[in-house]
């Protein structure tokens, strides 16, 4: 049973869409159930992130946690959107199924890939942000959990 702040987020979904001229996208999917992220970041000078959207295609349970990720990074820097880890998109969102924990990697997944590409395209190092995976697979999910 999914909690009514997942139902909020998948039917009110915040900051879909994407960013003309993005600082970094990130595309992340899971080849096994099907679900595709992909994150825009717009991040100012001072490595803040002024806009976040994303798109995805997947069940109820992805759009909810990548409409969750972006309130989630929007306003923070950096540093503290790299700290938002799947733990905390799923307590923002009061929890989600056993089988829909991957729809949370997904999203900090996507979070990472887009701080990656933002990192790429101006030559620098974002100190414990590790290239991120493009598919999310359920035995990596399993020994996490």
């Amino acid at each position: 049973m999914y909690s009514e702040k997942v139902m909020d987020h998948f039917k009110n979904p915040r900051n879909m869409g994407e960013i003309e001229n993005a600082s970094g996208v990130g595309t992340v999917g899971n080849a096994k159930c099907g679900d595709i992220m992909r994150m825009f970041l717009d991040i100012d000078d001072n490595g803040v992130i002024q806009d976040v959207k994303f798109k995805t295609f997947g069940c109820g349970a992805a759009v909810a946690t990548s409409s969750m990720a972006t309130e989630l990074v929007k306003g923070k820097t950096i540093k503290e959107a790299l700290e938002v880890t799947n733990k905390a998109v799923m307590e923002a969102l009061d929890g989600l199924p056993p089988v829909k924990v991957h729809c949370s990697l997904l999203a900090e997944e996507a979070i990472h890939a887009a701080l990656w590409d933002y990192a790429e395209k101006n030559g620098i190092k974002i100190e414990g942000l590790e290239k991120p995976k493009s598919d999310i697979s359920e035995e990596e999910e399993e020994e996490d959990y």
